[in-house]
């Protein structure tokens, strides 16, 4: 099943060779440049929609083999940890408004060790789920549903010799999707952090009206997914203590490259689709040369499509974030993505080669992939929802003594109103019985956000699931034009960041999560369910 281009299940990385982007003559082809030589940057592995009989749209047919695979990772050696079809990341999955994501997940993974703990600990690690992160689809049933459990062989089912356990993930996705860049990862609760760190993600792709654009049609389209991986003796350290991986330097992955080559000519345009699959670390990344950097032209915010593009020196990157962005080569020579969390760079850009005259063309609009919403459609004006991301430290015994926690309106009740919250173990953590927010359909309601945290390094991103929010104002400055987002990074500081944001309930009903999407911090209760209802 599926388009997976023949990933075998124990395949050890490999990079895939990208498509030359350059021509010996330096001319222009039906507005591409024309193939001739290979740049050697790894690209993820492609699965397409395609016409499927009983089907009326195309479908992504796509199987997701789930277990322990030995992954080089070049400069530190192999590493045994949890992938989809034995790659980091998985295969990239490409489609447009309209049709379906058909996935079958395998589970071959062991059986999950005993928890007798809360549930806001670390527990099975060896069951998951499907998040597509970003997506505007249906949270309920068979499709992104993150209360699923994806649960592996249990001991006797192996001694019996059952087979290894199949789930389906069916998701329609809606005619009127913005084309744009999303992820997917594992979402079950108590798991997300540890599985994430090991290197579970992949990227999605809506194509459409975007596109077209003449400028854009003409750029190469390349995938840069960053996974953030931590490993200690060739193996993702178990998640077993709130200092779980205290001193364990992270490790940043380009398509499963450790700082791959991508070569790019002089005046030659590229379309990056930045995606920050990382767990615990925001990415602020530019790319640097020795005399000039290069400027990031935005198009895209977490899947949806500016006005026009925004140049930049830099692009911020929360947690879960994506990016599209153009960029043209310049004056020959190095030059190197840069993240300030990372020791080293990201990537090396190598602009060479026979300058394309005249440069490739920038686009100076394009086509909107979401209409704003204004402070005239809140239907409650009176009505503001706050969020506070608020931590406890060293306040419960065992191994994990901070409480993370998420405040303010129809906070987690404390199972000790009377008590000391800061050491209740229910107030403002998360609950799977409890519904922390009812949302109506057709309505457009203003959230607030924000962390008591006093570090600036100490952030908590914001993430809503199924509907995408439009950040109005951060720290009391109204932005202009607002940006859509799925997920809202808060540094810390004296005071925190502080964030508004307009959110309309369309669609769809069923029970989903809001979060922190530091994933340490979310296995560890700092979440909250949401649960869309029909007027």
């Amino acid at each position: 099943m599926g388009q997976s281009d023949g990933i075998s299940r124990r395949s050890v990385l490999k990079a895939m060779h990208l498509a030359g982007l350059t021509t010996a003559a330096g001319g222009i082809l039906a507005g591409r440049p024309a193939p001739a030589a290979r740049a050697s940057f790894p690209q993820p592995a492609v699965s397409r929609s395609r016409a499927v009989p009983g089907w009326a749209s195309p479908v992504v047919e796509q199987t997701l083999d789930v277990r322990f695979t030995d992954v080089r990772i070049p400069g530190h050696g192999t590493v045994t940890t949890r992938t989809y079809n034995g790659t980091i990341p998985g295969p990239t999955l490409r489609l447009r408004a309209g049709h379906t994501l058909r996935l079958t997940h395998i589970n071959g993974l062991p059986p999950d060790p005993p928890h007798t703990g809360d549930h806001n600990t670390p527990h099975h690690p060896n069951s998951f789920n499907l998040h597509t992160h970003g997506m505007h689809v249906c949270p309920s049933g068979y499709a992104d549903n993150v209360l699923r459990e994806f649960a592996p062989r249990t001991a006797e089912e192996i001694a019996a010799g059952a087979a290894e356990p199949r789930y389906l993930t069916s998701i329609q996705v809606p005619a009127g999707h913005p084309a744009g860049t999303y992820w997917y990862h594992p979402h079950l609760h108590g798991s997300t952090a540890e599985q994430v760190l090991g290197g579970m993600a992949g990227v999605i792709v809506v194509e459409g009206d975007v596109d077209e654009v003449p400028e854009i049609r003409a750029a190469a389209d390349i995938v840069v997914c960053v996974n953030e991986l931590k490993f200690k003796d060739g193996k993702v350290p178990v998640f077993t203590s709130g200092a779980w991986t205290t001193g364990i330097p992270s490790v940043f992955t380009v398509n499963g490259a450790v700082n791959p080559t991508l070569r790019l000519r002089p005046g030659e345009v590229q379309r990056w689709r930045l995606v920050a699959a990382t767990a615990f670390t925001a990415l602020r990344l530019q790319v640097v040369g020795e005399q000039d950097n290069l400027t990031l032209h935005q198009i895209a915010q977490d899947g949806v499509t500016f006005a026009a593009p925004v140049a930049r020196d830099a692009v911020d990157l929360a947690m879960g974030n994506r990016a599209d962005v153009l960029i043209r080569g310049g004056a020959p020579g190095r030059y190197e993505v840069r993240a300030a969390a990372s020791p080293g760079p990201l990537m090396t850009v190598e602009v060479a080669g026979e300058p394309i005259e005249p440069p490739m063309a920038l686009p100076v609009s394009l086509p909107p992939g979401k209409p704003f919403l204004d402070e005239r459609d809140i239907t409650d004006p009176a009505g503001v929802r706050e969020v506070v991301f608020h931590a406890d430290a060293g306040v419960f015994p065992g191994a994990f003594p901070n409480a993370f926690r998420v405040l303010g309106t129809n906070a987690t009740p404390a199972a000790d109103p009377g008590g000391d919250l800061t050491r209740d173990r229910s107030y403002g953590l998360f609950d799977p019985d409890y519904t922390n927010h009812t949302l109506r359909l057709g309505t457009v309601e203003r959230w607030t956000v924000r962390t008591d945290e006093t570090m600036p390094e100490h952030t908590h991103p914001f993430h809503l699931h199924t509907n995408q929010i439009l950040l109005t104002h951060r720290n009391g400055e109204r932005l202009d034009p607002p940006v859509w987002h799925d997920t809202i990074g808060l540094a810390g500081g004296t005071p925190g960041d502080r964030i508004t944001f307009l959110v309309a309930y369309e669609d769809f009903a069923g029970r989903a999560i809001a979060h922190c999407h530091q994933l340490h911090h979310e296995d560890l209760g700092m979440m909250q369910t949401v649960h869309y209802v029909e007027p």
